[in-house]
């Protein structure tokens, strides 16, 4: 018998989503984290704490052994090429128009550091526009300053 892993786990989180009619939202709910955040670790780029994963594993309906692999620290690869699914390829195309201007910004306000994509939240809402409904993309990380040695 083959050991379960992250991407089967993920398989069966989409297709028990898609079978109960559930949006991401109303998943997060009910596991009381973002909507983000839960699809993030559902996708495996994140590690469930062992209680959410277990709230998971009853929400979804999913094998229990499915619990233990979504705890488990993910190791965080993705595709390198430069996607074109046109959604994800237009937030490629934010960060190198802005990226560099992002970076100029944050370090004359904070100086020589980053912001946290660890100590991180996001949220993505909805906002009625009278030219057509907009995206907004919230993103918050805590500044993390370079040391010098």
């Amino acid at each position: 018998m083959t050991e379960m892993t992250k991407e089967d786990v993920t398989a069966m989180i989409l297709s028990a989503k898609k079978q109960a009619g559930l949006t991401w939202e109303e998943i997060a709910e009910r596991i009381d984290m973002s909507p983000v955040w839960t699809h993030s670790a559902a996708m495996g780029m994140n590690a469930f704490p062992p209680e959410k994963a277990e709230l998971m594993v009853s929400v979804m309906g999913l094998p229990q052994e499915a619990a233990s692999i979504l705890a488990e620290s993910p190791t965080k690869i993705w595709e390198q090429a430069v996607p074109t699914d046109p959604c994800i390829y237009r937030f490629y195309e934010i960060v190198g128009v802005y990226g560099p201007t992002l970076k100029a910004l944050i370090q004359e306000k904070f100086g020589d550091g980053i912001m946290s994509a660890i100590d991180f939240d996001m949220s993505v809402t909805r906002v009625a526009n009278p030219k057509g409904d907009r995206v907004k993309v919230e993103m918050s990380g805590k500044y993390l300053g370079y040391n010098s040695w």
